[in-house]
């Protein structure tokens, strides 16, 4: 697999042995006698990374143009002399109080005119030209303090952009979102094309006329929708490229980063965009604790994770050593968990393993939040295994460097995510992800591992494809992805897919619209169903969601149809020879028996094996070095102890692998 542009300088780990494991530390919030038992305990865990300063430009710049660097110059002196490398953080995550009372101009503005005030974090806009030209300053204020320090190793520019507020309607944004829309369109003529505002008189005359979408009488243009998400994106996007750009200039030899947050429920940055300008990807994780497939979410997370980042090994930034602080009810993890939910992403490609954070708070809105060192110190089960994960990382140091293994990708693309749930449309009932989490949860039960891919990504080492409601898609992508399954792959394309071109108009002349040709179908109206309600398959299995009248083509065979009124006989799941390979079209959202017994015909037909073979509830995922060595990983999750079909020498116990992984343990293979 590959990323649309390689990050073209060093990774973080070229200057640390093995696995980086280490956090977030906020020394600010410590008196120096605990900072000062912070390095002796980081000595303690085996921690070589952190990730500092994140929060702390009101301490660094207490007043305007008054720095007190005195605290930190400390902290990554005593950081260094220990031998622990550091993310320094350029502070800009938080504005200061007297910043954001001087300039109220750089605070949110949601949908509806409320201004979102200071009191809590994140609270400026990535469009205001005040905010940045302050957050330049400090960024270049700090890279030239500490350009030279031996301590610093990555640069953390901000944090979590886009986390909390997503979207922006002051008067600064509604600017800087028409500037965005000239540059896009060129004329405002273009711009009416693409949004089709012949329809109920949105015609606008120039780009002066033009405002962010917001509260208005009933729904809103679906292109402007749209495009402001695009936009949205963006100008994060922007912002942080100003950073990084003092960042460059002043620190030339030095990588820069900052931490996504990669999961299935995050979708308001294109992070598939982003990873272009990425020395590496980082990525946030938390577990919800009351999802009882939390592992396999988890999986999922990662997998895209790998994904944006072009496969490349990546950075888990943070992940939590038992429970969050802003659940309903934050449940710790259970025996073991923490073990298996760090070595689960180091599986699936992360180098490092990061924790939010150091040390648990005594004060704040995260006090709660666990952490490396819990309230209750060194006699407590967090702490011992925090110890036990740092001795676990240190025997996993040949896995440095290697990349995850899969003949099986997943097309993933964050705007036809934001497209296909937009109002007005068949349904409210249909999510983007519903399709592809159905057919991961299955292959990761199966033990095989799946590549997200972006939409214009290279195709065509991968056998088996999966394509779920991808709504809006380019006649490029769509060309792609028809030379996979003519050149041999099996490429299975889901209810709701092709259906509108990148500028969200409709193609004409039947559904699904960019993949009729390809898939040998015609479907001429779609039948979407009442929350609640199923439709039985011939095959004797269910689908929710979604149904639709569809006409398959001669040449195309007929694999399940719907039963009962209105749709009897209708085919819903059909299946074409192309080329050399296969291609399938499902028309709704099948019931577990239905994924389970369809996901079975597409690897037996596209030749894709499990990694290894195992007992249940055994989790599977392999990476290879360059010079061919594989690790096998092997976690279970279950409570029984597991069979697994491996040889050779486990890394963690430093023994031949002898065929079984306890009940809640993990086993990494170095394979023969």
């Amino acid at each position: 697999m590959t990323s649309p542009e390689t990050p073209h300088r060093p990774n973080v780990w070229s200057s640390l042995d093995g696995l980086a494991y280490g956090g977030d530390y906020n020394p600010e919030q410590w008196p120096e006698d605990v900072r000062l038992e912070d390095i002796e305990l980081m000595k303690e865990a085996g921690v070589t990374f952190l990730s500092v300063g994140i929060f702390s430009w009101g301490l660094l710049e207490p007043t305007e143009g008054n720095y007190d660097f005195a605290w930190l110059d400390e902290v990554l002196d005593n950081l260094h002399g220990a031998g622990i490398k550091v993310a320094l953080a350029t502070a800009t995550a938080s504005p200061p109080a007297w910043l954001a009372r001087k300039y109220p101009e750089i605070l949110p503005v949601t949908a509806e005119g409320t201004r979102l005030e200071r009191g809590s974090r994140r609270h400026y806009t990535p469009s205001s030209a005040v905010y940045r030209r302050y957050a330049a300053t400090m960024t270049r204020v700090i890279a030239e303090r500490y350009k030279d320090h031996p301590a610093v190793a990555l640069w953390h520019v901000d944090n979590e952009l886009g986390c909390h507020v997503g979207e922006f309607h002051g008067e600064e944004d509604a600017a800087a979102f028409r500037a965005w829309l000239e540059r896009q369109y060129g004329s405002i003529e273009e711009l009416n094309e693409s949004w089709g505002t012949a329809f109920w008189s949105q015609h606008y005359a120039s780009f002066e006329e033009i405002i962010p979408p917001g509260a208005a009488p009933t729904t809103l243009n679906p292109g402007q929708q749209l495009d402001f998400a695009r936009f949205n994106s963006w100008a994060f996007i922007d912002y942080y490229r100003e950073l990084l750009a003092v960042i460059r200039e002043v620190t030339p030899d030095i990588p820069a980063t900052t931490n996504f947050m990669v999961t299935s429920a995050t979708k308001s940055l294109d992070y598939f965009d982003w990873s272009k300008d990425m020395d590496v990807v980082a990525n946030d994780h938390y577990l919800v604790a009351a999802d009882p497939e939390r592992g396999i979410e988890l999986a999922f997370s990662a997998d895209l994770t790998r994904g944006v980042a072009g496969g490349a090994p990546w950075i888990l930034m943070e992940h939590s050593t038992s429970a969050v602080n802003w659940q309903p009810h934050n449940q710790p993890k259970m025996p073991g968990e923490m073990l298996r939910n760090s070595l689960g992403h180091v599986a699936r490609g992360a180098d490092a393993v990061m924790f939010f954070q150091w040390r648990q708070s005594k004060a704040g809105s995260e006090k709660f939040h666990s952490a490396m060192v819990p309230h209750g110190g060194r006699d407590t089960q967090v702490w011992r295994n925090v110890v036990e994960l740092g001795m676990t990382l240190t025997r996993l140091e040949p896995v440095k460097g290697s990349r995850v293994v899969s003949q099986v990708a997943i097309v993933f693309d964050y705007e036809a995510w934001w497209a296909s749930e937009l109002d007005s449309h068949p349904s409210n009932s249909l999510k983007y992800l519903d399709t592809m989490r159905a057919f991961h949860r299955e292959l990761y039960l199966r033990g095989i591992t799946v590549d997200f891919v972006h939409p214009s990504a290279d195709l065509s080492g991968y056998e088996l494809i999966l394509v779920c409601t991808l709504y809006a898609v380019t006649d490029a992508a769509s060309g792609s992805i028809a030379a996979a399954a003519e050149g041999g792959a099996t490429v299975l394309i889901s209810y709701f897919s092709g259906i509108v071109d990148e500028r969200d108009h409709v193609r004409l002349g039947g559904y699904p619209g960019a993949f009729r040709e390809l898939l040998g179908v015609r479907s001429e109206e779609f039948h979407p169903l009442f929350p609640g309600t199923t439709v039985t398959l011939s095959d004797g299995t269910a689908g929710s969601v979604w149904s639709e009248h569809v006409h398959a083509e001669p040449g195309t065979q007929v694999e399940a149809t719907f039963t009962g009124y209105p749709l009897e006989g209708v085919p819903a799941l059909t299946r074409r020879s192309v080329g050399t390979g296969f291609a399938w079209y499902l028309a709704t959202l099948p019931d577990a028996a239905g994924i389970e017994a369809l996901t079975a015909r597409l690897v037996q037909e596209a030749g894709v094996r499990p990694v290894t073979e195992a007992s249940a509830g055994v989790e599977l995922s392999r990476r290879q070095s360059d010079d061919g060595r594989t690790f096998l990983f092997a976690l279970n999750h279950s409570t029984e102890d597991a069979t697994v079909k491996a040889d050779g020498e486990d890394l963690l116990s430093g023994e031949r692998f002898a065929g079984v992984v306890p009940a809640g343990a993990v086993a990494v293979i170095a394979e023969d």
